[in-house]
């Protein structure tokens, strides 16, 4: 077992052990947002695999100053999700996954994600502004892309996400 300082160090050494406890600890939530972008088990498990690629040659780019492994490698494996939608052109339906929300940040301290209960917590957000996070954090849209899916200003679409993000912060803090 290691701690995330000591893994990371492990990993920039090129330590093949170390890397496979990551994937261990880590690959089957990274899977859980690579299949809500994708739903086609093939697709997701590709963008696994491209992720771990990614995060094993670029790991020397990792900052902890900036967050926390977990969420660089989220934000790493959401991008590759979203590149694959791109370059596959592929469209999904208008439907908006409410089963699970990323509440993830760089100022999310430390977050167990098999005991924590999405689907309860989302049930307290306005409607708007999960709608907003969903399609950004699921559906792979940029922000611009939000905008234009939903017939609303850029800025409306940031603040609602903000929103909800900082809301959801407070909950999972009374969880």
């Amino acid at each position: 077992m290691y701690s995330e300082s000591e893994l990371v160090l492990h990993i920039k050494a090129r330590d093949k052990i170390a890397f496979d406890y990551l994937y261990k600890q880590y690959s089957a939530a990274l899977m859980g947002v690579a299949s809500r972008i994708h739903p086609k088990p093939e697709i997701a498990e590709e963008v696994l695999q491209e992720s771990f690629m990614k995060i094993w040659k670029n790991i020397e780019s990792y900052d902890p100053t900036k967050g926390r492994l977990f969420t660089w490698m989220l934000n790493i494996t959401r991008n590759t999700a979203i590149d694959f939608t791109r370059l596959k052109n592929y469209n999904y339906s208008n439907h908006i996954d409410d089963k699970l929300v990323d509440t993830v940040d760089n100022e999310t301290s430390s977050l167990n994600i098999d005991t924590l209960d999405l689907p309860e917590i989302i049930k307290n957000l306005n409607p708007e502004h999960l709608q907003v996070l969903q399609i950004i954090y699921f559906k792979g849209f940029t922000h611009s892309e939000a905008a234009e899916e939903l017939g609303l200003p850029l800025g409306t679409i940031k603040t609602r996400l903000r929103a909800a993000i900082t809301k959801l912060r407070l909950l999972y803090n009374h969880v």
